[in-house]
């Protein structure tokens, strides 16, 4: 894909369509009554895919196997919805997911599946696939003007976001990106304490997370519990199992043979041309918080440290710095990203916070604030003995899948539709591309481009391959 010269938007109105989208509600709404049951198709069945099905239409399709003899398994609960199509390049995920629905249309191939499915047989497209095929299975809904529920992160890279975004904000229609933390009562909390001045203006945030998955030693590896090993794209070419279509589960990426080393998930995602490691997968969650909670947007300038890169596969241990300017009465600030065994000094020397092996910590001149996915605690806590909480101006969520369900049927907001979720997936996009640049990157949003270094922008698209298109 060449990299698209189409300038940001701001995610704000130049039109209600954009308006709309920007605000998480959808312009479009379905014109069934809103007691009928929606026509979905899930693009992934598997693993996320499978909970992603039971979340919206109540069907769980990884059941515990029988362990009685001659006991006959419960039966398969009514679907919620209707599953009007299902895809997967995984045999076994679809066998399972057309027994379940026998009504439904299966397919391998999304792009099959858009080309055979009548756009009136569609209230909805869930995507699930690998994160490298995520724009490319979402964006013929788009283009449909369908809604789509699209896994975390939105997508491979900065250039596929941009585009995701803005051909959301074109649809008008109810989109979400499936950060599923983001609608538990915990964030809204933090962003209230935040927002309302509890620790007074923050300067400076610190995520850190502990995960360390990716390229590392052997003995690395093994005391992070990593899932897998490798240093090098291994020369074996082996025989894919039976029932996956390996050239399909590629997709737009470069062909290379299988291996067991990408396959199953999510062994892939330490691999550049599948996935971005741990910064864009976990940083969805996390670095959700202080994007939320600051009203970050797009970053000025993003610089990484860690080992030296390595043209394939992302780092285990990596940091990096991001600074944003002023906005609104929020002053400019920085926010540092930790990952793996990298920990700042705030963090390893305080005696209350280096029991936190993950979380945020907000910086304010008026206290701290530290927080995970489900618990947050203000610092010093005896500076904030008597506090009181403001009283809660954030809703609660019934939780990201029945907000969307709500927003295709009433046009009802969700809680991180494309107009969040893209630029969110662009800023962690970014911190990768300044780790394997090597060096800080000034970044025009605006533009789309890195101002000084001409050569870093190789790394924020690609071209798919032969018989792949988004655009």
């Amino acid at each position: 894909m060449s990299q698209p010269s189409i300038p940001r938007r701001q995610f704000l109105a130049q039109s209600t369509l954009a308006a709309a989208g920007a605000l998480g509600f959808p312009a479009i709404v379905s014109s069934r009554s809103p007691n009928a049951k929606l026509n979905l198709v899930f693009i992934g069945v598997g693993g996320r895919g499978a909970a992603n099905v039971q979340s919206l239409v109540g069907v769980p399709l990884m059941r515990p196997k029988n362990t009685r003899a001659g006991e006959n398994p419960a039966p398969m609960p009514e679907p919620t919805e209707n599953v009007t199509a299902i895809c997967d390049v995984n045999g076994e995920n679809l066998d399972r997911a057309s027994v379940a629905f026998k009504g439904a249309k299966a397919f391998r191939d999304f792009r099959k599946l858009y080309d055979t499915i009548k756009e009136s047989e569609i209230d909805g497209v869930v995507v699930s696939t690998t994160e490298h095929t995520h724009a490319y299975a979402t964006m013929p809904a788009l283009k449909m003007k369908k809604p789509v529920y699209c896994e975390k992160p939105l997508t491979r890279d900065v250039a596929e976001a941009r585009l995701i975004t803005q051909a959301a904000a074109e649809a008008g229609v109810a989109t979400q990106m499936g950060t599923q933390i983001h609608g538990m009562p915990n964030y809204r909390r933090v962003v209230e304490l935040i927002q309302s001045g509890a620790i007074g203006k923050v300067s400076e945030a610190h995520v850190c997370v502990s995960r360390a998955w990716g390229l590392q030693s052997k003995a690395d590896a093994e005391m992070n519990k990593d899932i897998a090993f490798v240093t090098e794209r291994p020369k074996e070419e082996q025989t894919p199992p039976p029932y996956l279509d390996w050239d399909l589960w590629l997709g737009p990426a470069p062909y290379r043979p299988y291996n067991e080393i990408y396959f199953p998930g999510p062994k892939w995602y330490r691999w550049w041309d599948f996935g971005n490691g741990t910064m864009s997968d976990l940083g969805s969650h996390w670095n959700d918080l202080p994007f939320w909670a600051l009203k970050l947007d797009a970053p000025l300038s993003i610089e990484a440290f860690g080992p030296e890169p390595h043209p394939e596969i992302a780092p285990a241990t990596m940091s990096a710095v991001y600074e944003y300017g002023a906005r609104g009465e929020m002053p400019a600030c920085k926010l540092h990203w930790h990952q793996g065994t990298d920990k700042p000094d705030v963090w390893k020397n305080d005696p209350l916070i280096s029991q936190w092996n993950s979380g945020v910590l907000f910086i304010g001149d008026k206290g701290m604030l530290l927080s995970d996915y489900s618990k947050h605690v203000l610092l010093p806590e005896a500076s904030f003995k008597d506090f009181q909480r403001p009283k809660p101006f954030i809703a609660d969520s019934p939780g990201q899948h029945i907000e969307w369900l709500n927003a295709i049927r009433n046009g009802t907001p969700t809680g991180s539709p494309f107009s969040y979720g893209g630029p969110l997936s662009e800023a962690n996009h970014l911190g990768n591309v300044a780790f394997r640049v090597g060096s800080k990157i000034l970044w025009n949003t605006k533009a789309m481009k890195i101002t000084n270094n001409e050569a870093a922008n190789r790394f924020l698209s690609r071209e798919p391959r032969a018989g792949w298109k988004l655009v």
